[in-house]
């Protein structure tokens, strides 16, 4: 039997150019305001045209291949290389088993789900794709909750000792539309779940914290809160002087880190009086590839 390892993640344009049709495969294909298109791509050029995270999520999936010695694929489930692209392509290498691992920590049901359905539209067309294993959530797994503390302890250290008590944290992930929660998704509490693992983690080094959600979608439906700028003021009624932003919700940069939290976000704390630092993505630190390489294991290798 020939194993290897499959990382799936949302997925990025190469080019600003792209933006259109990226944003008609997150919507569906329901037309897209051209003042939201205008808005994308607007924030795509202020982190210099493109995402990183299709290019880190190939280095996270190398970094992993070496540990096993094992072929390692990416797949992305809004751009390419589609689910479908990569199903294709392991097959006619003679995949016999894809070990799966989600790369957005608590949504894995959701790209799983996308993933089998993906290998029935080829299974139609007469395309065996390799058996699918696929990995839980990971937003739970000890060294990844030990990776989060180590990069939030980066920032603290950059504090001075005497204000460190004037600041507070802010663990954050992505928003959904309430209507996705109200149908049942776990992603609140999952997500939750990760927080206070890290606060846990961060034992004697802990500051106050705040979950918070953000990158909210530029719709008018409610989406899963408290937002950002809600939460600045929350923090400012305090009397805090800044906050630690710590992305749990991520395990690579993407423009919901650099643009959402390093322009945007950067500039709403200070509108609020505010001091903000962010604690760096995993990325490749070795600790992520730590869990990445715990979980292949538990599925069998």
């Amino acid at each position: 039997m020939t194993d290897a390892i499959l990382l799936v993640a949302h997925g990025s344009p190469e080019t600003i150019d792209q933006l259109p049709e990226f944003l008609a495969n997150i919507r569906r294909g329901r037309p897209t305001p051209p003042e939201l298109v205008r808005e994308v791509q607007r924030r795509y050029a202020a982190i210099g045209g493109r995402s990183p995270l299709l290019d880190t999520t190939r280095e996270q999936a190398r970094l992993l291949s070496e540990r096993f010695g094992l072929p390692a694929f990416v797949a992305m489930r809004m751009w390419h290389p589609y689910l479908h692209e990569t199903l294709r392509e392991t097959a006619a290498r003679g995949i016999n088993r894809l070990l799966t691992i989600v790369m957005a920590p608590h949504s894995a049901f959701i790209y799983e789900a996308a993933l089998r359905q993906a290998a029935r539209e080829l299974s139609a067309e007469g395309v065996s794709s390799p058996e699918l294993i696929v990995a839980p959530c990971i937003g739970d797994e000890p060294a990844l909750i030990d990776t989060f503390a180590s990069l939030v302890r980066e920032q603290l250290r950059d504090l001075d000792p005497r204000q460190r008590s004037s600041w507070v944290l802010l663990p954050s992930a992505h928003s959904l539309p309430m209507r996705t929660i109200e149908a049942g998704d776990p992603y609140p509490s999952l997500v939750e779940k990760t927080a206070h693992a890290v606060i846990e983690r961060l034992a004697g080094d802990a500051l106050p914290s705040i979950l918070t959600f953000q990158s909210q979608g530029m719709t008018s439906e409610a989406w899963l809160g408290p937002d950002l700028p809600t939460v600045f003021e929350r923090v400012k009624a305090t009397g805090a002087k800044g906050v630690i932003v710590a992305p749990v919700g991520f395990l690579a940069d993407h423009v919901e880190t650099l643009y959402d939290l390093d322009i945007e976000a950067r500039e709403l704390a200070s509108e609020a009086g505010l001091e903000l630092r962010r604690a760096r993505c995993p990325n490749t630190e070795p600790g992520l590839i730590d869990a990445l390489e715990a979980v292949v294991r538990r599925m069998g290798r």
